[in-house]
């Protein structure tokens, strides 16, 4: 009996909007969330303020799409200079031919497209896939941790206790916190807290007019949040903007999503730029949440103790993280000592 010649599998670049069906035909069944792939990919491939994203198919010759690798384009600043980023996303191999050479060809086939309209690739791979990561030359730069802080105590201390001692422990819980936290906000300069449902002007008088640092940071505009957030089909985000009551300028906005009783940061930024938000800001937002009835606040970020000290000052504790890694096209001896990174970062 005649063996079958191995398969010859072909990497060619993509084109998002001829190539849309192709990949929509590779991605059911394999990328979850069938219910809206056709809305993301209409959005984050075709929509993009910065671009079209690179594109990767794999096949075995001809139109046919076996698989899928992208990096989404990003606008970064590093000390002062705009860099050309790309943000992977949406590796997929259909599960028949799901082995490491496909996988490392449509990595390969990206890098090499990349080195000529990217200046840096980024990425947050899953734990199945930061060998592969390492294999084509990302190198492991940070973390990224989700920080949480409750606010509101008997749903956490019922999974600790009867449930007839959780209610009691955790209303005097809650009072002693809200009594701590308005205690502290006496202090604080006084912020109005204003929400609204889509981005405005006020973000590119914060950006222009904030410091952005030395480290590598992204572009937080009108530009940004309104095609990320507010044009993006995944979710539904309000913003919490913070007024400075007598000058009744902008001093801080986060980019907020519900869910689970929880108030998630998507994303954020204030007048002290990368240095990242004051305590008043952070115990603003607390107090915002609180009155929202919610039970707790979460954020996730990748920075400096700098930028993080605010946070772990008004009580966030690391719940969970995971790597970045990034492979630059030019010299890495100039990688930056910092990157600030949130949810926003990524692609959902």
């Amino acid at each position: 009996m005649t063996q079958a010649p191995p398969l010859q599998y072909v990497v060619r670049a993509g084109d998002p909007l001829r190539d849309r069906g192709a990949v929509l035909s590779a991605w059911r069944g394999n990328l979850g969330h069938e219910d809206r792939i056709a809305a993301k990919y209409d959005w984050f491939y075709l929509a993009c303020p910065h671009g079209p994203p690179l594109l990767e198919l794999l096949s075995e010759g001809g139109d046919s799409c076996l698989g899928t690798a992208c990096a989404g384009r990003r606008r970064l600043r590093l000390r002062g200079k705009d860099i050309r980023a790309g943000v992977l996303v949406d590796l997929v191999v259909m599960p028949e031919h799901r082995s490491l050479g496909p996988a490392l060809m449509l990595q390969q086939g990206l890098i090499a497209a990349s080195e000529a309209h990217l200046d840096v690739l980024y990425g947050f791979p899953n734990p199945k896939a930061v060998a592969l990561c390492k294999r084509v030359g990302y190198r492991h730069l940070t973390d990224i941790v989700r920080y949480a802080r409750v606010l509101r105590h008997r749903r956490y201390l019922q999974a600790r206790m009867p449930g007839w001692l959780a209610r009691p422990t955790g209303w005097l819980a809650d009072a002693a916190v809200a009594l701590r936290d308005a205690w502290r906000r006496l202090r604080d300069p006084r912020l109005r807290r204003e929400w609204s449902t889509g981005a405005d002007a006020r973000m590119d008088a914060l950006w222009r007019d904030s410091p952005q640092g030395e480290g590598l940071v992204g572009v937080r505009d009108q530009l940004h949040a309104k095609w990320r957030f507010d044009e993006s089909p995944l979710a539904v985000v309000r913003y919490l903007w913070l007024i400075d009551a007598r000058s009744n300028v902008a001093q801080a906005w986060f980019a907020t999503r519900v869910q689970d009783e929880a108030l998630h940061l998507l994303d954020f930024w204030s007048a002290n730029g990368a240095a990242g938000p004051s305590p008043q800001h952070v115990r603003a937002v607390l107090a915002a949440a609180h009155a929202e009835g919610l039970a707790s606040v979460s954020v996730e970020i990748a920075g400096s103790e700098e930028q993080l000290r605010a946070w772990k000052d008004c009580g966030f504790q690391p719940r969970s993280r995971r790597p970045v890694y990034a492979r630059w096209n030019r010299d890495a001896t100039n990688d930056p000592p910092n990157w600030f990174l949130t949810s926003a970062d990524e692609d959902e």
